[in-house]
């Protein structure tokens, strides 16, 4: 039988086993600072998920799926009901893998290795060795599909240097700002050339690369949470839902609309 489920003092339902596990979260839920000794996939099979690490944000949305090598300390946190899937990957599969945390498309056939992968057939331990074979070939098919998967760009580097943390703070507090640079080296005492050396050094994109992530990061939040394109596009900093809509295509892959709707998942 699965190893347990049990419900978390944050109202988090689980059910795990040694290959992996299924997490009902309610919104807002998230977990403690944590590592495994395997590596691991994260799946949002409804919902939103930000996974955690030293090294950034990674956001999951129903249409990707995320890779936690072994020993990286990291967490998670829900937005919106969200249905979590883990599936951990034997040593033989993660020599295939990223060896840092990543973010691929969850194709159609990605998304149904992971729902039956985590669903009720391998969950029980004393199944029939043929199952156990199953769930080998199941598991090396999926790792052969996200191989051909180009990593997606949802991830969020997180700064290091005081005074990058200092405008990211005042972003993070309030996504729709569009004030320049210029004027938030002037708040916070550094000048805009050193902020854009720092961003371009420390973090590997632009204020504007970084200003834009950070705002579908909180887009997609939104979005989960049942707000429409046009609101979510204000309160991200978008003048109009025109620019929204493009910027969010071109980074998550489909429009906020049918993300939003539940039918953004790529086919």
């Amino acid at each position: 039988m699965p190893d347990g489920r049990q419900p978390s003092a944050a109202g988090r339902t689980s059910q795990t086993w040694p290959s992996g596990g299924v997490h009902l979260w309610p919104p807002g839920g998230t977990s403690a600072a944590h590592s495994h000794p395997r590596g691991h996939l994260v799946y949002a099979a409804r919902g939103v998920l930000t996974v955690h690490t030293e090294r950034g944000t990674w956001i999951v949305p129903a249409n990707r799926v995320a890779w936690i090598p072994a020993g990286f300390t990291h967490h998670h946190r829900a937005h919106g009901s969200t249905d979590m899937r883990i599936l951990f990957l034997p040593s033989s599969l993660t020599r295939l893998t990223p060896g840092h945390p990543a973010v691929f498309t969850a194709s159609g056939l990605v998304r149904e290795l992971l729902l039956t992968l985590t669903g009720p057939r391998f969950r029980d331990r004393s199944g029939p060795d043929h199952d156990r074979a199953a769930h080998a070939r199941l598991r090396r098919v999926l790792v052969d599909e996200l191989r051909a998967a180009p990593e997606q760009p949802l991830r969020l580097p997180e700064p290091r240097d005081d005074r990058l943390r200092a405008v990211a703070r005042i972003l993070r507090e309030r996504p729709s700002d569009n004030t320049s640079l210029a004027d938030l080296g002037r708040t916070i005492g550094a000048g805009s050339r050193t902020l854009s050396r720092l961003f371009h050094d420390e973090l590997g994109m632009t204020f504007y690369e970084w200003r834009t992530q950070l705002r579908i990061h909180h887009a997609l939040v939104l979005l989960a949470d049942g707000h429409d394109t046009t609101r979510v596009a204000h309160a991200c900093g978008w003048a109009n839902p025109s620019g929204f809509i493009a910027a969010f295509t071109r980074i998550v892959g489909t429009t906020p609309g049918r993300y939003r709707n539940g039918s953004g998942r790529d086919r």
